[in-house]
């Protein structure tokens, strides 16, 4: 106890360190089903995952990741299947922002889907990380 006490400091400087370590993680609001813009992009180039961006007509056609396939989140518990057949299939969830995304993962996985992920912060995210935009 006394040495708690003797060095206090260091104990505070050590918790804020880890806590500003933690930090990123937490208030990103990822998770083990979240993926920042350049893990997407390792995923779809070392596993070919499918993108599936769930916005509506509009948006996808003002920009979306190159090769991603629009099926909108009202449409896609009817139409997931049919554009991703293979339920082992990485698949990652794209919207404007990222809440429709992580709302599209529930439903995926309620469709058997087993590697399904989202990309955290959106189209947003991806043009901040000046990643290729396709429009079409």
């Amino acid at each position: 106890m006394s040495f708690v006490i003797e060095n206090w400091v260091l104990l505070a400087v050590a918790l804020t360190s880890g806590g500003m370590l933690l930090w990123p993680a937490l208030s990103s609001g990822g998770g083990a089903d979240s993926l920042n813009p350049n893990e997407v992009v390792q995923l779809m180039n070392r596993e070919k995952a499918v993108v599936v961006d769930v916005c509506g007509a509009d948006e996808f056609a003002a920009g979306h990741v190159v090769g991603a396939k629009n099926v909108p989140l009202d449409q896609l518990e009817a139409k997931l299947t049919g554009v991703v057949k293979n339920k082992a299939t990485p698949v990652v969830l794209v919207c404007a922002s990222g809440m429709r995304s992580k709302r599209a993962l529930a439903v995926a996985k309620k469709l058997g889907y087993e590697n399904v992920r989202s990309l955290s912060g959106g189209m947003g995210a991806w043009r901040s990380a000046s990643l290729p935009v396709d429009k079409a």
